[in-house]
């Protein structure tokens, strides 16, 4: 029977904090870019 290596866990808690991360990164990019098309577009797409 073979034992886990004891940094198994270490690694899966970095390897969750990346994804977090990097996911985090995406949204904030993605909501920027919806704000600065809110702002260039203003009311023209209001109106629809």
């Amino acid at each position: 029977m073979k034992k886990k290596p004891p940094d198994a866990p270490r690694e899966k808690a970095e390897s969750r904090e990346a994804r977090l991360k990097a996911a985090l990164k995406a949204n904030l990019q993605r909501r920027k870019a919806q704000a600065r098309a809110r702002a260039a577009g203003g009311a023209a797409d209001n109106k629809a």
